[in-house]
């Protein structure tokens, strides 16, 4: 019996946790930078629990890094909140990859914050955008024609 896991789903992806108490600030509510850092920890473990991690992407000569974030605060989380954070791809296409996180407090299911993310994929050896490998176009191509679609309506 393998106690290997299958890959996650490589365009969603969920975790928990629970606040814990560096992460507050002196209001006593988490920190806003830390929603930020929040949604970075989970689009790494995303792309490591899919097959699409570091070192996947070394073999490939670049990686992902933010270009830039939108955040949208709802309501706070406490310490003790458990949260669940789910992530899911939005787009892949040329350089540019989009990642929408969701911050929810579990005990209520009330959203705490929206996190829109976009990511360009760059050459390790100088650092410089670059078209990010087919197989993650590929992959991303569904929801990609449905987010350019939306934004083609409004």
């Amino acid at each position: 019996m393998s106690t290997e896991r299958p890959p996650a789903d490589p365009l969603e992806f969920t975790l928990r946790w629970s606040v814990r108490g560096y992460e507050l600030d002196s209001r006593g509510h988490v920190n806003n930078a830390v929603y930020l850092s929040w949604a970075e920890e989970l689009a790494t473990a995303h792309a490591e629990a899919a097959g699409y991690g570091r070192d996947w992407s070394a073999r490939r000569g670049g990686g992902w890094v933010i270009r830039r974030t939108e955040i949208i605060y709802h309501q706070p989380a406490v310490y003790g909140d458990q949260v669940e954070l789910t992530v899911k791809v939005e787009l892949v296409k040329g350089a540019r990859g989009v990642r929408r996180t969701t911050i929810r407090r579990v005990a209520d299911d009330n959203l705490l914050a929206d996190v829109l993310t976009e990511w360009v994929w760059v050459r390790l050896s100088d650092g410089r955008p670059t078209a990010a490998p087919r197989e993650l176009v590929d992959l991303a191509a569904a929801v990609t024609a449905a987010t350019l679609a939306k934004r083609r309506a409004r």
